[in-house]
């Protein structure tokens, strides 16, 4: 093989491909926050219709969609529900709290078996010692889980406590339609249980840069006013909209990122000494358990024979497929795993 470094630290590290550079050069644009650009306008009717809600709204990042959403769902002093391991709570630099003034609550394993009672007594009475309980949300798949997924009739199951406690949910779909696609099912049946959605665009869809915020007509619009207090009131952004048109035409390629991850994690778990959880990945994350290697040391030993990945614990490393992973490149990646685990061994 002639390949010189197997990048799987994100599927958020793809390059546009030659289409989507053509589609941004030829895209038709306008003034977006006069609502003109007619190109950001089809993005967003076309992803609302995609989830199945009733308006959409592009933004910059996958973060900005989840901070708008909240602050739109919320008051501040509000209590947000969210698991511990959430992308929200772990890797969005306390921007709900910083900007939004609200409490961010983790329910222990929210996305377990036990998530459902443990969410049951989180929901606590009204009492003036206690930040109110405004939103809850939800992270499918779920990123420091492994690429786990809530089925649909789990996702249910949540949004009748969130509506019986007279809240909204708000569902982190970053990686939604990876979802749907391990479970052969619509992504409607994964979008039909919350109030609001966010999905990336600039992850395994590989679009340069990009999210989409779904929900409500009058949801959008109040949420509208807060992309542009961030900033995020963007012009000519018809030439990014563009990219994120091509990226939706690549959702069905996502099997192939769960086949690659599949085929990783079995030659790791039959070629070396060391062990995947979950195993079988669901979708297109494998993680590692690096022992007796510390993840730094397993970072550094495998970067210098040409592979890339990110640490995810003290002995945990992450690797993720993505579009721009081939077969070749995992057969790479193995290799030099399994020489990693001669020389260890």
């Amino acid at each position: 093989m002639n390949i010189k470094t197997v990048d799987l630290r994100s599927d958020t590290i793809t390059l546009p491909s030659k289409e989507m550079r053509a589609a941004m050069a030829r895209a038709e644009v306008g003034d977006d926050v006069y609502g003109e650009d007619p190109t950001v306008n089809l993005l967003e009717s076309e992803a609302a219709a995609l989830v199945g809600k009733e308006a959409a709204l592009f933004v910059s990042s996958g973060t900005m969609g989840n901070l708008i959403a909240i602050l739109t769902h919320t008051s501040r002093g509000d209590a947000v529900l969210l698991d511990p391991e959430a992308h929200i709570f772990y890797y969005e630099a306390g921007g709900a709290s910083l900007i939004g003034g609200v409490q961010l609550w983790p329910v222990t394993n929210l996305h377990s078996y036990e998530g459902i009672d443990n969410l049951k007594k989180a929901l606590r009475p009204p009492d003036q010692h206690f930040a109110p309980a405004a939103l809850l949300c939800l992270e499918n798949t779920h990123n420091r889980n492994g690429g786990t997924i809530l089925k649909p009739e789990e996702q249910d199951k949540y949004y009748e406590i969130a509506c019986k406690a007279k809240i909204p949910l708000h569902l982190d779909g970053a990686r939604i339609f990876n979802a749907a696609l391990a479970l052969n099912c619509p992504v409607t049946d994964l979008t039909r249980s919350c109030d609001s959605i966010m999905f990336c665009l600039s992850k395994g869809l590989g679009a340069p840069v990009g999210s989409i915020l779904a929900g409500s007509s009058s949801f959008i619009e109040r949420a509208r006013r807060y992309r542009k207090v961030l900033g995020g009131g963007m012009r000519q952004a018809g030439i990014l909209a563009a990219a994120g048109l091509i990226a939706l035409k690549n959702i069905p390629y996502l099997s192939e990122d769960h086949r690659r991850a599949r085929i990783l994690a079995e030659g790791i778990t039959s070629r070396t000494i060391f062990r995947v959880t979950p195993s079988p990945p669901p979708t297109n994350m494998v993680i590692i358990n690096t022992e007796p290697l510390s993840s730094a040391e397993f970072l550094s030993r495998l970067e210098s024979y040409g592979v890339k990945s990110i640490a995810f614990g003290e002995n945990r490393v992450r690797m993720v497929t993505h579009l721009d992973i081939s077969d070749e490149g995992i057969d790479w990646a193995l290799e030099a795993i399994e020489r990693l685990s001669r020389e260890v061994k």
